[in-house]
C-alpha cells in the first residue's frame, strides 16, 4: 500500500489536473497497486483578502504577463483539463480567494473520512474552476462538505471559529521547510517526489516503479 501526500490549493489549476491525472494512473494500476490518498495544505496567495481579486489583474502582477499570454495560458491548462476528464470553465473562473479556510474544512475531513476528503477536495476544484464560485465562502463550503457526507453542523462550528487553524499553518510551514515551493507537489511513502501536473503516463510509471521497489 502506498501513502501519497498530495499537496495542494484548491485555487491551482494544475493541482486539478494532475488529481485527475493521479487518479487515472491509480485506476489503471489496481488491483496491483494500491495507496491512500492524502491532501496537505498549500496556499498560493496566503495573504489575499477575502473578496478576492480579478483574475486577470492576479495573474498580471504575480507573474508580469499581458492579456495575450494569461489566454494562451488559460487555453492550454483548458486543454490540459479537457485530456484528463476535469472541466475548467475558464470563462467563469473571474476571481483568485482566498483559500485557507478550504484548507481547515479538508484538515478536519482528512481526520474522519480520507474518501470524504477526497470527495470534499474534487468539488472545491470543480466549484472554484467549473462554476467560478468562491472557495472561501463559507455558506459553498457547509453545502460541500454535507454533500461530501460530512456532518455540517459540526462543519459551520469549525468555520465559525478558527480550529485547525494552527494545524494546517504546521502542516504549511511542515512542506515549505521540506522543499516544497510549487504545487502539485506529490510525495509517495515519504520520500520520492513527483512534481507538477503530470499526464497519467507519468504517474502510472513512477507509482509502478516505486510499488516494485525501484528508484
Amino acid at each position: 500500500m502506498l501513502k501519497i501526500d498530495f499537496v495542494s490549493d484548491v485555487s491551482c489549476p494544475w493541482c486539478a489536473i494532475g488529481l485527475a491525472a493521479l487518479e487515472t494512473a491509480l485506476a489503471r494500476l489496481a488491483p496491483e497497486v494500491q495507496a491512500t490518498l492524502h491532501f496537505q495544505p498549500f496556499e498560493l496567495n496566503p495573504q489575499m483578502a477575502a473578496e478576492g481579486q480579478d483574475i486577470s489583474e492576479h495573474l498580471g502582477q504575480k507573474y508580469r504577463i499581458d492579456a495575450q499570454q494569461i489566454a494562451a495560458n488559460s487555453e492550454n491548462i483548458r486543454q490540459r483539463g479537457a485530456a484528463v476528464g476535469f472541466d475548467f470553465g475558464l470563462g467563469k473562473r473571474g476571481r483568485i480567494y482566498n483559500t485557507f479556510d478550504a484548507h481547515r474544512l479538508l484538515h478536519w475531513a482528512g481526520e474522519l473520512d480520507l474518501a470524504a476528503q477526497l470527495r470534499l477536495k474534487k468539488s472545491l476544484f470543480s466549484a472554484y474552476f467549473t462554476d467560478g464560485q468562491n472557495p472561501g465562502d463559507h455558506a459553498l463550503l457547509l453545502r460541500l462538505a454535507g454533500a461530501a457526507g460530512l456532518d455540517t453542523e459540526q462543519a459551520a462550528a469549525l468555520l465559525a471559529g478558527d480550529r485547525f487553524a494552527a494545524e494546517v499553518r504546521e502542516a504549511e510551514a511542515f512542506w515549505q521547510r521540506n522543499g516544497i515551493s510549487s504545487v502539485p507537489a506529490v510525495i509517495v511513502n515519504d520520500q520520492y517526489l513527483i512534481s507538477g501536473g503530470q499526464p497519467p503516463e507519468v504517474f502510472e510509471q513512477s507509482l509502478r516503479q516505486i510499488a516494485a521497489g525501484g528508484d
